[in-house]
């Protein structure tokens, strides 16, 4: 059965943004076979304000898991720049990885990455449920509070 991704999108209220172009030297993805490869989007996008600092210090747990869900529309983003626009073309979600600038004794962090892998199930369904890595950090590029990466499998 055959899915609408961008009917989705629509029934969400997600518009994705334009995909920025790297200030350092990376590529946004990068293909190998069938998967696509995006690099790590931080929590800013047109129309949402960028969330910089600590996850347990300035910043709470229901911002953080937003900022994670503005992390994952990046990522879609992205990966429809990859496959030309047809986010039909994606097969399944087979990894996320998300990393979360803390402050010292903050152990939710997969709470925090669940807004973006929350975000790709309701986009992708059941091809959206994906491995996961959460981890923790002293700091992210530009102070950001959040930065997700992922791995798609497109069909050819």
């Amino acid at each position: 059965m055959a899915r609408d991704t961008e009917a989705r999108l629509q029934s969400l209220g997600i518009r994705l943004p334009v995909v920025r172009t790297p200030t350092a030297n990376y590529v946004q993805y990068a293909r190998a076979g069938g998967l696509i490869f995006v690099a790590g989007q931080i929590c800013q996008a047109e129309g949402h304000g960028f969330c910089m600092g600590k996850v347990g210090g300035s910043i709470d747990l229901a911002t953080a898991q937003k900022a994670a869900r503005v992390c994952g529309i990046n990522i879609l983003a992205v990966l429809a720049s990859a496959c030309d626009g047809d986010l039909d073309r994606v097969v399944r979600c087979v990894r996320l990885g998300g990393f979360v600038n803390v402050a010292p004794g903050f152990t939710d962090v997969p709470l925090v990455v669940n807004g973006a892998s929350d975000l790709i199930v309701e986009v992708f369904g059941d091809a959206g449920r994906h491995a996961r890595t959460a981890v923790g950090v002293a700091e992210l590029p530009r102070g950001a509070a959040v930065e997700v990466d992922a791995i798609f499998e497109l069909a050819s």
